[in-house]
């Protein structure tokens, strides 16, 4: 993303100049989806969604972890909003900072569940809530959203049976490629 920005938005429209103070602010950012966010949600939805062996410890460890996370990415938007800053990470605009993070907050129903995002998620965190809402509704994220194919998950996690189809579906689907690098890294 620094690359992308730094090699094809001269204008600055999404990041910053390299060396400013916002620069560091969007890479710090960054390094915290890269490091925390990512790593974690990503261990939550492997162990909530697909191991084959429901281990509680793991997925309470993961998701509690994701949840913390989330109160990061809140205290932050709340500072954010009592500088003035708007609803952003960083700077007072949309940045690569917000399109990074909100690529794994967009997935929160995948990685803690339905219910808990439905109900507890704008409760608890409204200004990360109000901030992913805000972000997914920007036309060229919605364009964003369905490349290579129609982002289903959304819709799918609106009913508790869309909920065990789409997780059925995408479970057998990574399971199938764990085998096959399996059998290829033997």
């Amino acid at each position: 993303m620094l690359y992308i920005c730094a090699k094809y938005d001269q204008d600055n429209k999404i990041s910053f100049p390299y060396d400013s103070d916002e620069y560091w602010e969007v890479v710090e950012w960054i390094v915290w989806m890269q490091s925390g966010i990512g790593p974690m949600q990503g261990q939550a939805n492997h162990f909530y969604r697909y191991a084959p062996t429901k281990i509680d410890y793991a997925i309470n460890r993961y998701q509690t972890e994701t949840k913390r996370l989330y109160s990061v990415l809140e205290d932050r938007l709340k500072e954010q909003e009592a500088k003035s800053q708007g609803l952003w990470l960083v700077g007072g605009k949309y940045t690569i900072a917000d399109l990074c993070c909100f690529s794994w907050v967009n997935w929160a129903e995948w990685a803690i569940g339905r219910e808990w995002t439905q109900n507890e998620f704008p409760k608890k965190f409204p200004k990360t809530y109000e901030w992913m809402q805000t972000i997914a509704k920007r036309p060229a994220v919605e364009k964003g959203c369905n490349i290579p194919e129609k982002f289903e998950m959304k819709e799918a996690m609106k009913t508790k049976e869309g909920e065990e189809e789409y997780a059925k579906h995408h479970s057998n689907w990574v399971m199938k490629g764990q085998e096959a690098e399996q059998q290829t890294h033997k």
